[in-house]
């Protein structure tokens, strides 16, 4: 059936509101474990720890990844001291063995790059998802 309104939700897929949607692991993961939703496949390149015997579409058509990441912006502007502090401050986070293991349970993989590597990924993903954009030519209404 058709779906009109604002993007899709789990809950929306959970009423059947929409016969399929593509999700990120940590909204979809309970409701996958509670048998009711039904998982196909991985948009990451690798499986997740949490679903391991669940597929990605690259072992069907390499080279496919769609992986939602989360990032810490600051505004433009941001002393670079206060910018450093954060980043700092994230990393080390990550790094502790409880916030890894939370993570992790909700199917959530850290990874607390730097902020030339975080930067180098957000212009990669840009240009990725333009050219994506341009080559189907989806327009905004």
């Amino acid at each position: 059936m058709p779906y009109k309104g604002s993007a899709p939700a789990v809950s929306d897929l959970l009423a059947g509101q929409v016969q399929m949607m593509v999700d990120g692991l940590p909204s979809a993961l309970p409701h996958i474990k509670a048998g009711k939703l039904r998982a196909i496949a991985l948009t990451s390149l690798h499986r997740a720890p949490t679903l391991a015997e669940l597929p990605t579409i690259a072992e069907t058509y390499p080279g496919f990844y769609a992986d939602a990441w989360s990032g810490l912006f600051a505004p433009k502007g941001t002393p670079q001291p206060v910018v450093d502090k954060l980043s700092a401050e994230v990393q080390r986070i990550l790094k502790l063995p409880d916030v890894r293991e939370k993570l992790a349970a909700l199917g959530a993989e850290p990874v607390g790059s730097t902020q030339a590597e975080f930067a180098a990924h957000v212009k990669k993903e840009i240009d990725k998802w333009a050219k994506v954009v341009k080559t189907s030519g989806a327009k905004v209404d």
